[in-house]
């Protein structure tokens, strides 16, 4: 009989960000990889096209979380909107825990680079946390455990 493995949840893991210190985050998305398709035919071939495998293309990571004082994403953020653009690209991974909390699934991701920075929804009547959110691209994203 083979031994049983029980799907891990999604509501443990890290993210870690070269030289970026963040406690946590509420939300984060593992992005997608597509990959275009390139149909070619020529004129004497039958009414089917042949398929190749055309450009790769990565959707971005998304990461939300409960605003407090540290500014170190907004800082990487803030890299990008002033030209340093080299500085700014870093290395980062995605790491699920088990239920022991040790890593059990990791993605890498290169040469990633904050797009997007969203600041948090204020309302005086509300009752929820404030959220603050960023988009990173990234050159390529590869599961590694």
């Amino acid at each position: 009989m083979a031994e049983r493995k029980d799907p891990y949840k999604n509501f443990r893991y890290l993210v870690e960000i070269d030289g970026i210190a963040q406690g946590g985050f509420s939300e984060v998305t593992i992005p997608d990889s597509t990959q275009a398709v390139i149909e070619y035919r020529e004129g004497n071939e039958p009414i089917t096209t042949r398929k190749q495998p055309g450009l790769i293309k990565y959707a971005d990571v998304t990461l939300k979380w409960g605003i407090t004082d540290s500014l170190d994403l907004y800082k990487w953020r803030k890299l990008v909107e002033d030209g340093k653009t080299k500085d700014a690209r870093k290395n980062m991974a995605i790491i699920i825990l088990d239920e022991e909390g040790k890593p059990a699934a990791r993605w890498e991701f290169e040469n990633a680079w904050p797009t997007k920075y969203d600041a948090p929804d204020l309302k005086a009547t509300g009752n929820e946390i404030a959220i603050e959110n960023i988009v990173i691209a990234h050159e390529g994203m590869k599961r590694v455990k």
